[in-house]
């Protein structure tokens, strides 16, 4: 697999924002951060951009809006998008599935299981 793809991770918990960026470097990713919903939209709707990375709660814009908002432009719909989030009851998950999510992952997680999942989503 070509791992010279670039993940945008959302997410305002600057600890995993950094952990999630040093480990996807390591592994050979690009790496783009966002710390807010309104950054993070921006920068999801950019250029180059493989995959996000995307927690729930964030401030400025919700991550369920910034799924919503990438589902309906045509140019994002096959986007993959991974949520991740604290937000653990199955009724979330549905809802994460319903906005258009590709996978859900609840916080605290694990970081193989997440690594293989952005791998089966970029191949």
């Amino acid at each position: 697999m070509d791992k010279n793809k670039t993940i945008l991770v959302i997410e305002d918990d600057k600890d995993i924002n950094k952990t999630l960026k040093l480990r996807l470097e390591m592994d050979g990713f690009k790496v783009v951060t966002a710390f807010d919903g309104k950054e993070g939209l921006d920068k999801a709707t950019g250029p180059g951009i493989d995959l996000v990375i995307l927690d729930l709660k964030l401030p400025l814009l919700p991550g369920e809006e910034i799924c919503r908002q990438l589902r309906k432009d045509e140019r994002f719909e096959k986007l993959p998008i991974i949520m991740l989030t604290a937000k653990d009851t199955d009724t979330d998950k549905v809802i994460g599935r319903v906005i258009g999510a590709d996978y859900y992952i609840r916080k605290p997680f694990d970081m193989e299981e997440l690594l293989s999942r952005i791998n089966f989503m970029l191949e």
